[in-house]
């Protein structure tokens, strides 16, 4: 079966650091130095649960070590790390003067077979922290990898006001439930539908766990253990390719999916939002190259569903909207497996944010239009009524044309619409390699000819784009916005040549 343009899928992408955590209650932990530093990296590994000992050797301690000292967190030791015997030891943490002794600290360490950091020093450490986000037992790292510290903290404070106030008690419920729900559910979908029913209740704005949550929760888990387990299909949006444009329920349905069924034209940045242990499946179907057949694609669905899968099937763009979806909801409506449909960003209207234009400005369009360029064979449409979308009072958005453009121009023109009518060309809508092309209808081959064929395309016909056009062609040439209002005919002359 084809499989569209090769591409590998990645379920991580490259990481510059390997996010670990390590458990250290009881576990004996070494620190050097009698410095705040020391002292903070002290504290936080008394946090976890480790017995510290900070080896002062001949400095003095400073004095959040004495707190901790008469708080029984840790213990200091008038000793130098580099006459101590460190066979007990789980880590290593040294706050050194210079880069000799940093480096006498990490061979020592490494001779010892002990992990190290060296505080502030990147290059003899093993391990780092990040900025931390504490819900014990959720605990988030966040970590830069040294380069920039401001951004880690700034990204634990977002962090910080998006995670429930409750979570930590919800976490403690969790464990609690763990073993019994291991009990009463053999693993697979069925634990994990009520496992997602758990977490929707932690952030559906619900308070803390009440005295009696144990108890309804793991009756839920019995409703749900009796359950009939059936598959399922959902067709899902992925907008034009930027992840931000996801909607928050197709995350949701990322998250949970078996098995992803992509098309080639998703980017890996979407991808990687996704469940980790999903299977991911590309069904490319691309014009003018080879491709998975829709009725293979129908087919796997079926099979996917019937044996129990979550299905997700993950579409470019907005799944009603030349996405052919009519297709596959009717496929599985007739096998009787359950499907929905969560919609996506469309190209044009990512075209249009990425514009700021509007499709329907009243000064220049009544209606906007989405038309195929082209038809099952990869011809111009002969089924379209030219003549109805050759109005000058309609904005029209063509998808799939690349190859059609110069004849779509000048079909239009032939019935009726004039040759100067704006046109904007677009290709990786909303992606970091995007391009656009501003002209004319009379010049929409040439345009195509210069944004290519290779990409996903869309164009768009319509006087709103005049605006567009003069518009950036002002800035460019005097670098300083006009103050002319926006509004009307009178307006556009301003920004004229």
């Amino acid at each position: 079966m084809a499989t569209g343009r090769a591409r590998t899928s990645v379920r991580m992408e490259a990481l510059a650091v390997l996010p670990l955590f390590f458990q250290l209650k009881g576990k004996p932990v070494l620190v050097a130095g009698g410095s705040d530093a020391a002292a903070w990296k002290a504290e936080l590994m008394a946090a976890a649960g480790a017995d510290v000992t900070v080896f002062l050797g001949r400095e003095a301690a400073d004095e959040a070590l004495l707190a901790l000292e008469a708080d029984g967190r840790v213990h200091l030791s008038g000793a130098d790390w580099s006459t101590t015997d460190w066979t007990a030891f789980e880590l290593a943490l040294g706050d050194c003067e210079n880069d000799t002794e940093a480096q006498a600290f990490r061979a020592r360490a490494k001779a010892e077979g002990v992990p190290v950091n060296v505080i502030d020093k990147p290059a003899y450490c093993d391990f780092q922290f990040g900025s931390i986000v504490n819900r014990s037992p959720v605990v988030v790292g966040i970590s830069t990898d040294g380069a920039a510290p401001i951004l880690g903290q700034a990204i634990r404070r977002r962090i910080e006001t998006q995670l429930p106030k409750a979570l930590a008690e919800w976490a403690g419920l969790a464990a609690r439930l763990r073993d019994a729900i291991s009990l009463r559910m053999k693993p697979g979908g069925a634990r994990r539908a009520f496992w997602e029913h758990f977490v929707d209740l932690i952030f559906s704005g619900a308070s803390g766990p009440d005295e009696r949550a144990e108890e309804r929760l793991l009756a839920r888990a019995e409703v749900i253990a009796m359950r009939p387990q059936t598959g399922s299909v959902t067709l899902v949006g992925a907008g034009p390719g930027d992840p931000e444009l996801l909607t928050l329920k197709a995350m949701r349905v990322l998250q949970s999916a078996d098995v992803i069924l992509f098309d080639d034209l998703i980017s890996p940045q979407v991808l990687e939002l996704a469940r980790r242990e999903a299977k991911r499946m590309l069904v490319g179907k691309r014009g003018g190259r080879a491709s998975c057949r829709q009725e293979d694609i129908n087919r796997m669905m079926l099979d996917l569903a019937r044996s129990g899968k979550r299905v997700v099937r993950l579409k470019s763009g907005d799944p009603s909207v030349f996405g052919r979806s009519g297709e596959e909801i009717t496929e599985l409506q007739h096998a009787g497996i359950p499907v929905s449909v969560i919609p996506g960003i469309t190209a044009a209207s990512a075209l249009a944010a990425g514009t700021t234009t509007s499709l329907t400005h009243r000064d220049c369009a009544q209606s906007v239009r989405f038309v195929t360029g082209h038809s099952r064979k990869g011809e111009l449409p002969t089924d379209i009524d030219w003549r109805a979308i050759a109005d000058p009072t309609t904005t029209t958005m063509f998808y799939m044309g690349g190859r059609t453009a110069g004849e779509i121009g000048a079909r239009l023109i032939k019935d009726g619409l004039p040759p100067e009518t704006p046109v904007l060309i677009a290709s990786n809508i909303s992606r970091a390699d995007e391009k656009r092309w501003h002209g004319t209808l009379a010049g929409l081959g040439d345009g195509m000819a210069e944004i290519g064929y290779d990409d996903p395309v869309l164009f768009g016909v319509g006087r709103v784009f005049t605006r567009k056009t003069a518009m950036t062609e002002a800035i460019a040439e005097t670098r300083v916005l006009p103050l002319t209002p926006l509004g009307g005919a009178h307006s556009l002359s301003a920004f004229s040549r």
